[in-house]
């Protein structure tokens, strides 16, 4: 399990290093392979899974139906982007070009671990999204029942 947020610098050829406390549990769970995607529920941001945990993303996303425009639209930005990679010997990933761009992620960025993959953050989206606060109007049932 991933947690924790992590200021990242990505280098001019557009490659970021996994902190060293994540290296050896993504070695363990899936040889270093990786795949990073969009988040297609907010700006800023993309997805970085290890591929076991990707591939059952992937099987249930593709297993939606076609049909439904929300549907092919989810499959194109997690499926259809999905880009496999592997750490080099200095434990760095290559984080696609397209996918920075579309992201607005430049030079600085934020890598939480958000369970059983990462997300990468913009840092300007990063930082805006933690300035946000919940409301009480947006407190969902679930939510109740958490003893914070």
């Amino acid at each position: 399990m991933f947690q924790g947020e992590t200021a990242i610098s990505i280098d001019d050829k557009g490659r970021l290093a996994v902190p060293t406390a994540y290296r050896e549990l993504i070695a363990a769970a899936s040889g270093g392979r990786m795949v990073f995607t969009y988040n297609p529920f907010e700006h800023g941001c993309l997805w970085l899974f290890p591929l076991d945990e990707w591939e059952k993303v992937r099987d249930q996303v593709n297993a939606l139906p076609s049909v439904k425009a929300v549907h092919r639209a989810l499959q194109m930005k997690l499926v259809g982007a999905a880009a496999h990679v592997e750490p080099d010997g200095a434990g760095r990933v290559l984080v696609p070009a397209s996918q920075r761009t579309a992201a607005g992620i430049e030079k600085k960025a934020v890598l939480l671990g958000m369970g059983s993959k990462f997300e990468l953050w913009s840092e300007q989206a990063h930082l805006a999204k933690i300035r946000q606060t919940i409301g009480e109007d947006e407190i969902t049932d679930a939510m109740l029942d958490l003893k914070l």
